[in-house]
């Protein structure tokens, strides 16, 4: 397939320029950029949709360029926002921009190939381009009626109360203008003639493709692609979980964490996402598919898409360890073989406790699950002797029975208990 089949198959094409599809296809390799803002020092699952623009582009045959905005990053892009951004330092941009590169190391290959990939940040050019010369070299190209028409300033500038916008200060208003002429600059200097991006960033990537016909005489011909917005099946947008944004930053969002998302997406986006965020081909993803419409409950399609992004994101070692993770969570498997963080990962949701050490010689197994507990777990020592005897209470996965008078189970890490009441409620007690 070429590049647009491939896009229009995994549903990730939202629109082109006319003649996109012929340059693609009699120009191999173009040259092609899609550019990230370090705005924080790790890029997101809601990113991802973008990188695997660049990895289609460059498994089609063509050359990806990710630009990282080390200079518009500090004005911030209005497109899609209703409210100023707060600006980054250049300590903090450079911080950001370090961690980004690295990010996308993982997905393109950087080699020198006529199709490797190559990393390029528009400060490099931008910081000693004067305010004045900008003005006279570049501003003039453009018209305001033509910059005030785009979308994203339409919706901002207006700033009614039912638009929930702010109104648009100058400094993101020019953003536009800079995103051109990086497409510009990178035409000139290094032949790009390809800007892709989210279907938010047309009116954006099309400025670019004006500002080059103008800044050319007319002679200079530069084209704009766009895949879809990645939401969920009800329209939300995708990329947050209960506890926040996912990033692709061990640190800031652990494998286990990650791989638990993908796993726990609904069946709608499951059929969506796997297509988008992995490289499998269409055989693959059917069969999948029809092996999932037959037993839906095994969530074949969920694990093969947590397997394959985990996997490129943070390696097959860190998956692993997340899927023994899992095990230990849903499968029975062997509490005491995770380590502290993975423990604390694994119960991120659940209620944790802490009772004093000290009292632990004073204590049986029902003091410790309600008293000891000021009744968090059980609210009473009869409720507690009564699921007991039911047998539905288990400490470090040991069912427990109200006559133990010794707490003889062997804490975790020697100081965690997992207490389980019934099948689904999990509480973490910690001796401190």
């Amino acid at each position: 397939m070429n590049l647009i089949d491939e896009l229009r198959w995994r549903g990730m094409f939202h629109d082109m320029m006319p003649g996109t599809e012929e340059h693609l296809l009699k120009n191999a390799p173009i040259t092609g950029y899609i550019g990230f803002d370090p705005t924080a020092p790790s890029l997101h699952i809601g990113n991802l949709a973008t990188i695997m623009l660049l990895v289609h582009l460059q498994r089609a045959g063509h050359r990806p360029l990710a630009l990282v905005g080390g200079a518009t990053g500090m004005i911030g892009d209005p497109s899609g926002k209703s409210a100023e951004r707060n600006l980054l330092d250049e300590e903090a941009l450079r911080r950001n921009q370090a961690g980004i590169r690295a990010q996308l190391e993982k997905f393109l290959v950087f080699d020198d190939s006529p199709t490797g990939a190559r990393v390029v940040n528009n400060y490099d050019w931008f910081k000693e381009f004067g305010f004045l010369q900008f003005l006279r070299e570049v501003g003039k190209h453009l018209t305001v009626n033509y910059m005030m028409a785009k979308d994203s300033v339409k919706r901002r500038i207006s700033g009614n109360e039912d638009s929930g916008a702010e109104g648009l200060s100058y400094t993101e208003f020019s953003y536009q203008l800079l995103q051109g002429y990086d497409f510009f600059h990178l035409y000139k200097e290094l032949g790009t003639t390809l800007q892709m991006g989210a279907s938010d960033q047309w009116g954006n990537i099309t400025t670019g493709t004006e500002l080059i016909r103008r800044m050319s005489g007319g002679e200079g011909k530069a084209y704009a692609l766009t895949g879809q917005l990645i939401t969920k099946a009800d329209g939300t947008k995708y990329g947050k979980s209960e506890t926040g944004t996912v990033w692709l930053d061990a640190s800031m969002t652990s494998p286990y964490q990650f791989y638990q998302f993908f796993l726990r997406a609904e069946d709608a986006d499951a059929l969506r996402l796997i297509r988008v965020f992995t490289l499998l081909s269409q055989e693959e993803i059917e069969a999948l598919e029809a092996e999932h419409a037959r037993a839906p409950h095994l969530r074949v399609l969920q694990k093969a898409l947590a397997k394959d992004v985990t996997i490129r994101v943070h390696g097959e070692a860190a998956f692993n360890g997340a899927l023994s993770a899992s095990e230990v969570l849903f499968g029975g498997g062997e509490l005491s073989s995770l380590d502290e963080a993975t423990l604390l990962d694994v119960f991120a949701g659940v209620p944790r406790l802490e009772v004093s050490h000290a009292l632990l010689s004073e204590m049986n197994v029902v003091n410790l699950l309600s008293d000891a507990t000021n009744g968090a777990i059980f609210s009473s020592r009869g409720e507690a002797r009564k699921m007991m005897q039911s047998g539905g209470v288990s400490l470090n996965r040991v069912k427990v029975q109200p006559e133990q008078v010794a707490l003889d189970i062997p804490l975790l890490l020697d100081k965690y208990f997992v207490a389980q009441k019934g099948k689904k409620n999990y509480f973490l007690i910690k001796l401190v």
